[in-house]
C-alpha cells in the first residue's frame, strides 16, 4: 500500500475510536502532524492505534507512563496536547 493510501486508512481509524475524547486526542494528533510523517513515524502511529484508548489517553495526559516501545519523540509530541481544538 502506498503512503497516501495508508494515511487515509489511518485517518479513518484515528477519528473513529468510539468516544469523542479519544477521537479528538488521536484524530487531532493525526490531523496536525501526519503530513510530515516518515514511514517510521507512520509505523509508530499504526502500532499506537492497536492499543486501547484508555491507555493512549492515560499516556497522553501523563497519568501513566507509556511502555518503552511507544515512548519517544512521537509520544512526547502527543503529550503536549496543544493540537486539540478547544471550543468556547
Amino acid at each position: 500500500m502506498n503512503h497516501a493510501d495508508r494515511l487515509k486508512r489511518l485517518k479513518f481509524r484515528a477519528w473513529h475510536r468510539g468516544t469523542k475524547e479519544a477521537d479528538l486526542l488521536i484524530g487531532g494528533f493525526f490531523d496536525r502532524f501526519s503530513d510530515s510523517w516518515t514511514n517510521d513515524q507512520t509505523d509508530w502511529f499504526e502500532r499506537l492505534l492497536e492499543i486501547d484508548d484508555v491507555s493512549i489517553m492515560a499516556w497522553a495526559i501523563g497519568t501513566e507512563v507509556p511502555p518503552e516501545n511507544i515512548d519517544g519523540p512521537m509520544m512526547k509530541r502527543m503529550q503536549q496536547l496543544d493540537y486539540i481544538p478547544i471550543s468556547e
